[in-house]
This record gives C-alpha cells, sequence and structure tokens, in this order.
C-alpha cells in the first residue's frame, strides 16, 4: 500500500487519528488550492468535523460504500471562496485502524461524479 500514498498527516494537535492522501488526492488538492484560497482553512473545518464525527453527520455525508470495518464516503465541503457552493470530498474511513484515506476531492463544476474506477482500486489495493 506504500506506493498508493503519497502523504500521511497528523491534522490537528492532539489528534490520535492519522491522515492518509492519495496521490490523485493531493494533485487535485493543489490545483483547487491555486483557484480557491479558502481551501487550507476549509479543509481544516472540515478535518475538525470529522474529529467529532468520522462518518460524518446530516444529509451531506452519503455512504457509498460499506465494508465489515472500512467505508467510503462521499462528503459536501464548505468552501468560503465558493460562497453558495461547496466541494465534494471522497474519503475512506478504517474504523478499527482509526485511519482516514482522503481518494478525491473535486469541484461539481468541473466534475459530474466521484470516479469509480479510482476508489476501486483503492479498495483493490486496500485488501
Amino acid at each position: 500500500m506504500s506506493t498508493f500514498f503519497i502523504d500521511r498527516k497528523k491534522h490537528l494537535l492532539g489528534s490520535m487519528r492519522k491522515y492518509e492522501y492519495l496521490k490523485e488526492f493531493s494533485k487535485s488538492y493543489k490545483r483547487l488550492k491555486k483557484k480557491y484560497q479558502t481551501l487550507d482553512d476549509d479543509f481544516e473545518k472540515f478535518c475538525e468535523v470529522l474529529e467529532e464525527y468520522p462518518e460524518g453527520v446530516g444529509r451531506n455525508f452519503v455512504s457509498i460504500y460499506m465494508g465489515k470495518d472500512l467505508k467510503i464516503i462521499k462528503a459536501r465541503m464548505a468552501c468560503r471562496a465558493l460562497r453558495e457552493h461547496s466541494l465534494r470530498v471522497v474519503y475512506g474511513y478504517h474504523q478499527k485502524k482509526d485511519i482516514f484515506y482522503f481518494l478525491e476531492i473535486y469541484y461539481k463544476g468541473d466534475q459530474e461524479n466521484e470516479s469509480r474506477s479510482l476508489i476501486n482500486s483503492f479498495l483493490k489495493e486496500f485488501e
């Protein structure tokens, strides 16, 4: 699995959870950060919500895969630079290991749906 991930971080001070990012996520994040200057702060707030509710809360979080220990969730993330619109974040949460795997981030205006091929390749690599 080490070739699949590019970055591992501990986001919040005192957090015991780990965050791992796919190369595709990191690449898209950098591209979006150039367009939306508030992205770093917005993503930090999103991660704070995940600290409280790892599987999300409300209608802005939709489970797209539910395994025994791993869930893949698509979430709407508020972005102040977009004002009335939001970004989509696809992430996996492993309950036993307490790890978040960020798979994909995109703006709905640029990309209609999440990349199923990316999710499937992650699941194959994960197993």
